[in-house]
């Protein structure tokens, strides 16, 4: 006699030994929705559009006037910012004086904002320039601020392959603007 399969052993939906965290939001990243089919800035970039929304649609915590701050969909950790410049360039050494000395600022800022909400106790700061490197999104520079606390690697994502975020985006994205130092 073979073994029942799983759905003939519990019906569908009845409890078993198994807890679940639903993460539905990620099937949109893993089917690469919103990732721009083309270099340009109108083939749907998502942070060429982003912008044109308003700052709770969009996530943006902190707009300045060649780049902003917006929380990141698909984060390592609660709090992962990017830091993006308006324009639509695919490599740090495109930016301009102006649009670098702003990315620079907003990433400075996003440090001293994601301690006050968060108490991070450290920060990865980065970004992956072109595909080969690691980025999601190739065609337009964002700089990555990853919020660090000691023990935040925890079995869950090394063995279960799964992140816990604590705190919805729209509420993080709040609490992060309201940490935002003055200008």
């Amino acid at each position: 006699m073979t073994e029942p399969k799983p759905e003939e052993q519990f019906g569908v939906g009845d409890p078993d030994q198994f807890q679940r965290l639903w993460t539905p939001h990620r099937m949109a990243y893993i089917k690469g929705e919103s990732k721009p089919t083309g270099l340009g800035p109108d083939d749907g970039c998502p942070f060429c559009e982003i912008p044109r929304m308003d700052d709770e649609e969009g996530l943006v915590v902190r707009r300045g006037e060649y780049a902003y701050a917006v929380l990141n969909l698909y984060p390592y950790n609660s709090g992962h910012l990017l830091v993006c410049p308006f324009r639509h360039v695919s490599d740090y050494t495109e930016l301009d004086e102006a649009e670098t000395a702003e990315l620079a600022l907003l990433t400075k800022r996003s440090l001293t904002a994601l301690r006050k909400a968060s108490g991070a106790h450290g920060f990865n700061v980065g970004m992956n320039l072109g595909t080969v490197a690691g980025a999601g999104i190739a065609a337009h520079l964002h700089q990555h601020v990853v919020p660090r606390w000691g023990g935040d690697t925890n079995f869950m994502p090394v063995i279960g392959q799964t992140r816990v975020l604590p705190q919805l985006l729209r509420d993080t994205r709040q609490i992060i603007a309201d940490a935002w130092p003055l200008d």
